[in-house]
């Protein structure tokens, strides 16, 4: 099976001393690289040319998660799309292998995500949202798990992911223009076309963030427009549950098990500026473009 591997990419040099050694170092090598660059000020196009990848650079202001990354899927050949961001740093020489080998475990795995580690300077919460998202085992989702997991069941993730071609192609491929979220929306189309999404916990990668509480606001805005303008996800997978209130309690567990139990308000205030932003970006057809710039983490988005 032949495989791709797509790198979206803006200013990345900071990331390139660790990811370019991490990917020359996988025992499964791709068959092609295509890096689509965002116009960087930076080394990077440079960088990556040199590491031997073919690089595309892109007027930043066309970037769309989606459209994008549905460009970059047509330029290159391969049975097998492997799709990550600049930050997620390959943990091993066998993650892309892993990868890949969950991903064929079962026809039916439409894509397969890897498991993301906290970066080794990542913070309590930084480090929480790992652990918490990504456990140690394994596991295959199918629509038939819609009732326990809800719309986690459709969870994916582009930092560290591959696809297969074949089904794909056969869901409409990617988004042609979404704000975020692509990996889910691909992953729900998948699950309603009977293909199974893939949790791979032997394909490591270091990626974690550190958000600050207005990140979080951004972030939660752009996520909750995105729902708010697939309605079908939450019609065919339900919502996320108890999956807060979980959430909330495991970072409150990491903060005392770190002896910063003092940063507790923190964790609410988080909390309720996520639900503030998630809850505006369902609103976002009632609020001016001017103010949805502002909000967004991607203010190119609203033209």
């Amino acid at each position: 099976m032949r495989t791709a591997l797509i790198i979206p990419t803006r200013n990345a040099s900071g990331h390139l001393a660790r990811l370019l050694p991490a990917l020359q170092m996988q025992t499964l090598q791709p068959d092609e690289m295509l890096v689509v660059d965002s116009a960087s000020s930076d080394d990077t196009v440079a960088r990556f040319r040199a590491f031997g990848a073919r690089v595309e650079v892109i007027d930043a202001r066309t970037f769309n998660h989606g459209g994008t990354r549905r460009w970059a899927s047509e330029q290159v050949g391969g049975d097998a799309l492997i799709v990550m961001t600049q930050d997620a740093i390959p943990a091993s020489a066998e993650t892309f292998a892993n990868l890949l080998d969950e991903l064929h475990q079962d026809p039916l795995n439409g894509v397969a995500y890897g498991r993301q580690l906290p970066h080794p300077d990542a913070g309590v919460l930084g480090a929480q949202s790992r652990h918490f998202n990504y456990p140690p085992l394994s596991r295959s989702k199918s629509l038939a798990d819609a009732p326990e997991l809800g719309i986690k069941t459709c969870f994916s993730s582009d930092s560290f992911s591959v696809y297969r071609r074949s089904a794909l192609h056969a869901v409409g491929g990617f988004p042609v223009d979404v704000i975020g979220s692509e990996d889910a929306y691909v992953a729900a189309r998948l699950l309603l076309d009977g293909y199974k999404v893939r949790y791979a916990a032997t394909s490591l990668v270091y990626h974690s963030h550190d958000y600050s509480l207005m990140d979080e606001f951004h972030r939660y805005f752009d996520i909750g427009v995105f729902y708010g303008r697939e309605p079908w996800i939450r019609q065919a997978f339900g919502d996320a549950g108890g999956e807060g209130k979980r959430y909330v309690m495991a970072e409150l567990t990491a903060l005392r098990k770190a002896g910063a139990l003092h940063r507790a308000p923190e964790v609410l205030v988080r909390s309720a500026f996520k639900l503030l932003g998630y809850r505006l970006g369902h609103l976002e057809r009632h609020l001016p473009v001017s103010l949805k710039r502002r909000i967004s983490m991607f203010p190119g988005y609203w033209r």
